[in-house]
């Protein structure tokens, strides 16, 4: 696996940017807790030049919105088969599988972590997803898990110092 070839990391949501939980009030709307500690890590994909996207199979405002408030362009919301949006992604950026690193938690994940040079998933994902999984993060779902995962991304790569010194750049340029 040559790190240097990731270009673009997808994600996953429920389970991965959420615990999985889902929060229904007696009118309906919903509600989902999403930490900062992640969108600390989008912070350091722009940094890195790493293009970021999102595909749940679950339709949710919360993550539309989530999205928006971060400002990624690349989302996905609400269908099951997640290879159509994969498939979009790869022809928009001009990329082959071994380019893409991917993070999800659940069997609706594993048709694009096979196909993925890099799958990664979370220690609370289903036994199938970890299996075929190169790296599982330490934090759950929900507890900055995209981040821990995009800066190991970074790590493999021999890029930290580079890429934190270019995020100090970009908080002092703001």
């Amino acid at each position: 696996m040559n790190f240097n070839e990731i270009k673009l990391f997808i994600s996953d949501i429920d389970g991965v940017w959420t615990d999985g939980s889902i929060y229904i009030g007696t009118n309906g709307m919903e509600f989902k807790q999403f930490t900062v500690l992640d969108g600390v890590g989008v912070a350091a994909a722009r940094a890195a030049e790493i293009k970021i996207a999102l595909i749940s199979a679950r339709f949710s405002p919360a993550t539309e919105h989530r999205a928006k408030d971060l400002q990624i362009d690349d989302v996905y919301n609400g269908g099951l088969n997640k290879l159509p949006a994969f498939e979009d992604l790869k022809s928009k950026y001009s990329l082959y599988n071994d380019e893409i690193a991917y993070i999800g938690d659940d069997l609706v994940d594993i048709p694009i972590m096979e196909k993925v040079g890099l799958p990664i998933t979370v220690p609370n994902a289903s036994p199938e997803v970890k299996a075929i999984a190169k790296h599982i993060t330490s934090v759950a779902g929900g507890g900055g898990a995209f981040r821990e995962a995009l800066f190991w991304i970074i790590e493999q790569q021999g890029r930290t110092k580079q890429v934190m010194q270019k995020m100090k750049e970009m908080v002092l340029n703001s």
